[in-house]
């Protein structure tokens, strides 16, 4: 236990570099969590069951921010979607891993189905006052899954190549990863969208 505490540190050293260069190019207060181009996993196994949360600016799935009100940009959506829903595809997960899907909640203003009442409200108060919709500029895609996994053990890697090619736009996913093996924080590209558990 004690060497696992001693190793977290440097475990998330990389994206704490990366977090504080973010900080650095965003002047709006952000904080570094709305780059186009960089979407966030974090993933977490404890026993038969393995959590993925990713988080992406909806500019990396559909190639806009707005809402969608013509009938190209409603297509672009629906088809980001049906990608999301198939998280197995998505993930590569290893089929000896027999890992099934137990629970899965997808998110944005841009889905229409599931709308928070407060972002609402902020985004017609913002188009008062701005005469625009400021807050769909920045509009992100969450999906939330939980598997059942039935040999966990033959969790040895978690592919993301699937997603790079899936959504093009998106060019590296922070990952925070917590495992049996310890706890994580690396950045994958296309180039290199694999990482260990």
């Amino acid at each position: 236990m004690r060497r696992l505490l001693l190793a977290l540190p440097f475990a998330l050293l990389p994206l704490a570099v990366a977090h504080a260069a973010e900080e650095h190019d965003h002047e709006h207060g952000s904080l570094g969590t709305h780059e186009h181009g960089v979407g966030r996993l974090n993933a977490a196994q404890d026993g038969q069951t393995l959590e993925l949360e990713l988080e992406s600016p909806a500019m990396n799935l559909v190639g806009f921010e707005h809402v969608a009100t013509t009938d190209a940009d409603k297509a672009k959506v629906a088809a980001a979607r049906a990608q999301l829903e198939k998280p197995l595809v998505l993930f590569s997960l290893p089929k000896a891993a027999g890992c099934v899907v137990a629970s899965q909640e997808l998110n944005s203003p841009l889905f229409g189905d599931k709308p928070d009442a407060d972002d609402h409200d902020e985004d017609e108060e913002e188009a008062d006052k701005d005469g625009h919709e400021h807050h769909h500029d920045h509009s992100e895609i969450h999906a939330h899954y939980q598997f059942n996994c039935a040999t966990p053990g033959a969790l040895k890697t978690l592919d993301l190549a699937n997603i790079f090619s899936t959504f093009p736009a998106t060019q590296k996913i922070q990952v925070q990863l917590i495992s049996p093996s310890g706890q994580q924080g690396v950045e994958v590209t296309a180039k290199a969208a694999a990482l260990q558990f």
